[in-house]
């Protein structure tokens, strides 16, 4: 099994939870990636709290990476052009590697111009400043991830691990991704498209929670569940319940219940040998052409097309 070499490029003011992120999550996925942390000249570098950051490799791992990661740096360590050691370091990826950014990690890559005519995302707090330093970037604030590849940027924090979690998905299946998300505890997917800034991410005190009705469906996918149905469980008005899912989930009912479905059967693709509309009728949706449309819409290939790119990976 060959094993893809992932470099990670930490520069001066790098978060330090983020900078750990590839290594936590890549690396839990059974050994089909090694991560390697690099440093344009192989020194420490200072990260943005009160500690220092000593690396094993300077920038010729870059020339040795199949994906490369951009670690993101404090806002004050933002600039719309990049160093000449930057930009030397830049050079050595080799053409067909990934590349991708966690957070401010995407200023790096748009002063370098690799965004140009691209679409991209960055954290939300920063997105007006980087529109005014980057019009060129088609930047999209609003979601978690973007995947334009060869690059793919992603959003704060959490979505770094949203973003290697699309990694092993997209490289080894939702199994193996399933499988790393349980390991490190954290969400197994979490739509790219979904909403960055949740305004309410934590009921009220004191308020119902909508998570044990969530949890109820996703075991009742393949029942034509309604809003009525929902906040029947969770014992709340339409209205309400509506409005705290979207609280809390940054989605609304409906469009979540779809995420959930395509999720599932993307799963069963990967899988099983099931016929299509057999698997629609598994993850609740009306027929098989239902499941193309939405299977369509959220990653841009037909259901045969999606099934024979796992299918040729194993």
């Amino acid at each position: 099994m060959r094993r893809e070499r992932v470099v990670v490029l930490a520069l001066d003011g790098v978060y330090p939870f983020e900078l750990g992120i590839p290594s936590r999550i890549l690396g839990a996925a059974d050994g089909r990636y090694e991560v390697l942390t690099c440093t344009v000249d192989g020194r420490p570098v200072r990260t943005n709290a009160d500690f220092g950051v000593t690396v094993e490799h300077g920038p010729e791992a870059l020339a040795t990476a199949d994906t490369v990661v951009i670690a993101p740096v404090a806002p004050s360590h933002l600039a719309d052009e990049v160093s000449e050691d930057v930009l030397a370091a830049l050079a050595l990826i080799r053409p067909g590697a990934r590349i991708v950014s966690i957070c401010t990690g995407a200023f790096v890559l748009a002063a370098a111009g690799l965004l140009d005519g691209r679409r991209a995302t960055t954290h939300w707090q920063v997105a007006d400043r980087f529109r005014r330093m980057f019009p060129r970037v088609d930047l999209d604030p609003d979601v978690l991830f973007v995947d334009d590849h060869p690059f793919l940027t992603s959003a704060g924090a959490a979505s770094g691990v949203d973003i290697c979690l699309h990694l092993v998905r997209k490289d080894h299946g939702s199994r193996l991704a399933n499988s790393v998300a349980r390991r490190c505890v954290v969400p197994p997917f979490r739509d790219g498209g979904q909403a960055q800034y949740i305004e309410q991410p934590v009921p009220e005190q004191g308020a119902a929670s909508t998570a044990a009705t969530r949890a109820w469906a996703l075991e009742r996918l393949d029942e034509p569940l309604t809003l009525t149905d929902l906040s029947g469980h969770a014992r709340m008005s339409q209205r309400t319940f509506a409005r705290r899912f979207q609280d809390e989930v940054g989605l609304s009912p409906g469009r979540w219940l779809i995420q959930q479905r395509v999720v599932r059967a993307r799963d069963l693709l990967e899988s099983s040998d099931l016929t299509v509309d057999q698997i629609a009728a598994r993850v609740g949706f009306a027929t098989g052409a239902s499941l193309r449309q939405h299977l369509n819409a959220a990653i841009g290939v037909s259901p045969q097309a999606y099934r024979r790119t796992f299918q040729t990976a194993r």
